[in-house]
């Protein structure tokens, strides 16, 4: 990925937003010829020369200043999440070329494992560019329709824009596609040299129109928390809420988990969800091995 480009773009698109009265400064009427500030509007916003402002918004952050980036992020309006990627941005542009290359994390170490194992709730481990690596029983249940596919490891990204199944499973699917090419942005931000993430968004830029026009826009997000409704195969609507824990020890892995509010519908289908993984479970380990390995 190019980090020039992506800098010009990220802080066009920011600028693009602010209107004149959100960024406090008078409007006099007439036709502005571009959405948004002024390249002078955030130089001065910024308290830097317009020639300097407009170095940056070119892709130069080489040689900047931690004070001038904060100018900036005070100038555009920017949340933590966008202060954190325009900072991972100007680590790569300074960056020298020994350093630039961070393999994206793909082993997980047992003692993980038998913590999602022993973890009620569904429960799963990603990567930063979506790929699911590890996951408990319940969570393999919840998200069936991802694993049903012939890619080894089942990935989010992949399946959101590239299977048909992925609108029906989750209703809100304009707002979890948005997301999720928000925190690929954001993953590209802190690991621009990833090849694996690299032939990802090439590979979804070329078959997918509506991954095109997200990941133009340049916005970047990260999981925390939140609530998700999905619609699954087999015990039907879900809405749930999920947690997101960074592991420390194992940079660039998240755990995710979700839950649902006791006594309710979905904590209902939840448990008949994980009667029928049971079930599942037990079916395929009573089958000859013949037909384990039937084709």
């Amino acid at each position: 990925m190019d980090n020039k480009t992506d800098i010009r773009d990220f802080l066009v698109t920011r600028r693009a937003r602010i209107t004149p009265e959100q960024a406090g400064l008078p409007d006099y009427g007439g036709t502005r010829r571009v959405a948004g500030l002024r390249r002078e509007e955030v130089a001065m916003l910024a308290g830097v020369s317009v020639d300097y402002y407009v170095r940056l918004e070119r892709g130069n952050l080489g040689g900047v200043s931690e004070g001038v980036l904060e100018a900036l992020i005070r100038a555009l309006q920017l949340d933590e999440t966008e202060r954190a990627h325009l900072f991972d941005l100007a680590r790569t542009a300074n960056a020298s070329v020994g350093t630039r290359r961070r393999p994206t994390a793909s082993r997980v170490r047992p003692g993980v494992l038998r913590l999602l194992d022993s973890i009620a709730a569904p429960a799963w481990l990603r990567n930063g560019r979506m790929d699911i690596l590890a996951t408990n029983a319940l969570g393999r249940a919840l998200y069936a329709p991802v694993f049903d596919g012939p890619l080894t490891p089942p990935n989010t990204a992949r399946f959101a824009f590239l299977d048909p199944r992925a609108v029906d499973f989750w209703p809100d699917w304009n707002l979890i596609a948005s997301g999720v090419v928000a925190t690929l942005r954001a993953e590209a931000g802190k690991n621009p040299y990833d090849r694996g993430l690299t032939d990802l968004v090439g590979e979804l830029s070329t078959r997918s129109e509506e991954f095109r026009i997200r990941w133009a826009a340049h916005d970047v997000y990260q999981h925390t928390s939140g609530e998700k409704r999905l619609h699954h195969p087999v015990v039907g609507d879900l809405e749930l809420t999920y947690e997101a824990m960074h592991l420390v020890t194992d940079e660039g892995l998240t755990l995710l988990v979700y839950g649902a509010e006791p006594g309710s519908k979905s904590a209902d289908a939840l448990g008949l969800l994980a009667s029928w993984a049971a079930t599942v479970v037990r079916e395929s380990l009573a089958m000859p091995i013949d037909e384990h390995h039937a084709g």
